[in-house]
């Protein structure tokens, strides 16, 4: 079996599908498995749970780690892995994608000056020694991340000057109200705000624009007052990464106003023998992921009663999820911020008046180079979504990535273009060969 992400939903996969005595290769871009909510904090040492699952997964002998690899192409029962300049072609008898999710970065002018990070960016610069002691920090955005992002600011020094959610006052209480059904959301929550009691918290406020000569100087709100910064993140959460299941073929479904991968009651995708979990079924957090990863990992490895035992505690996980768009909607006002002149696509510098020309995705991509620089769309490709609608969102056009998902060293398509294509094994042992970078068949 192969599983791709080592965040909850990967972890809790692979776990389930060793229980059953299933052989698992578990495969993730980072060298440390937890993806962005148990990111190792490099300054900070803490008690690691994606280290200790993973720790206790190897001792069983039935997972094989594959950390700072990626998967750059899959066919159904094949995909290729680079790690370390090889190749690694791995033939698998089921799939789960475990594939979590990015940032949405909205544009503003100035949100490309120095200084000017995503919510999760920051969160994930910090932890990995980012230098943040002393400077004065404001997080602006929607959703329960930007505490999460100001918390591990202040704890490495920061001086949070203020919390901006463009969420309205009356919205986010009727949101606090429905919590006693959580109450380990809501004792989250409450710990989050309390130890952030000295930053104010400022509801129906967000950024129109970032103000500075070389870097960021100061952050300009809607109302029109200007804080000075020195460091500005600015996130209005996530959205699901779909392009291994679009090259799979997975059938996807919107999710507001992107998409997720459409699955069953056992998490199968439209494509035999793959399963998804997590955020790439529908942004759900920590524990859906947990219960979804657990659920796809049972159901992989042939367990299926298993599988369903879980179902009520996803449900109660996925209603969560579901207050977070009600409660959390992008005011319009919002996307007005994105001015004709301001840089939607940040790699090929197009400028959002440029796009208003075209109809869709695929027309702008073709006229302007929008989405064709290293991040492939994955930045302006989700913002242009949310601004013009799903016409503009990658994950919903007629044409699929087409491999290799992510940059890629030509020794390793070079080896994937003459490896054989050997049939998926009749149990989940995964069946692997290796070329050196720099050899070519």
């Amino acid at each position: 079996m192969l599983v791709v992400g080592a965040g909850p939903a990967g972890l809790a996969a692979a776990q389930a599908a060793a229980s059953h005595g299933a052989r698992v290769s578990l495969v993730d871009m980072q060298a440390n498995a937890g993806g962005q909510v148990w990111r190792r904090d490099a300054r900070r040492p803490a008690p690691d749970p994606a280290r200790e699952r993973l720790d206790a997964l190897l001792a069983g002998a039935r997972v094989r780690w594959l950390g700072q690899a990626q998967v750059v192409a899959a066919e159904p029962g094949q995909a290729l892995v680079e790690q370390a300049g090889t190749a690694i072609e791995l033939s698998y008898g089921a799939l789960v994608l475990a594939t979590g999710a990015r940032e949405l970065l909205l544009p503003f002018p100035g949100w490309t000056s120095p200084g000017v990070t995503g919510a999760g960016g920051l969160q994930a610069l910090v932890k990995q020694g980012w230098p943040i002691a002393g400077r004065r920090v404001l997080v602006a955005g929607s959703g329960p991340l930007l505490l999460a992002a100001a918390a591990t600011a202040q704890r490495h020094g920061a001086r949070v000057v203020a919390i901006c959610e463009q969420a309205p006052a009356a919205r986010l209480h009727a949101f606090a109200r429905r919590l006693w059904r959580w109450p380990g959301k809501l004792a989250q929550a409450a710990a989050l705000r309390a130890r952030l009691a000295g930053a104010p918290y400022r509801a129906g406020r967000w950024i129109v624009a970032a103000h500075g000569e070389g870097r960021v100087a100061e952050a300009e709100l809607n109302d029109g007052e200007r804080i000075a910064v020195d460091q500005l993140a600015v996130g209005y959460g996530l959205v699901p990464n779909l392009e291994l299941a679009q090259q799979l073929g997975c059938e996807l479904q919107a999710h507001g106003a992107h998409a997720c991968v459409r699955v069953d009651a056992l998490l199968r995708t439209s494509v035999a023998s793959v399963y998804a979990a997590g955020e790439a079924c529908g942004i759900g957090g920590r524990d859906c992921a947990l219960v979804e990863g657990a659920m796809a990992g049972h159901a992989a490895a042939g367990a299926v009663e298993a599988a369903r035992a879980l179902q009520p505690r996803r449900a109660r996980a996925r209603a969560f999820a579901a207050l977070l768009p009600e409660h959390f909607r992008l005011d319009p006002r919002v996307l007005a911020a994105a001015t004709p002149d301001a840089l939607v696509c940040r790699c090929e510098d197009v400028r959002l008046g440029e796009i208003d020309a075209h109809a869709d995705w695929r027309a702008a991509k073709l006229a302007t180079r929008c989405g064709m620089g290293s991040c492939q769309g994955r930045v302006c490709g989700a913002a242009l979504a949310q601004l013009r609608g799903p016409a503009f969102a990658p994950s919903l056009s007629a044409a699929g990535p087409r491999p290799p998902v992510f940059p890629v060293r030509l020794a390793a398509l070079s080896a994937h273009g003459a490896a054989p294509h050997a049939p998926p094994p009749a149990a989940s042992e995964p069946i692997t060969h290796s070329v050196p970078q720099g050899t070519v068949p």
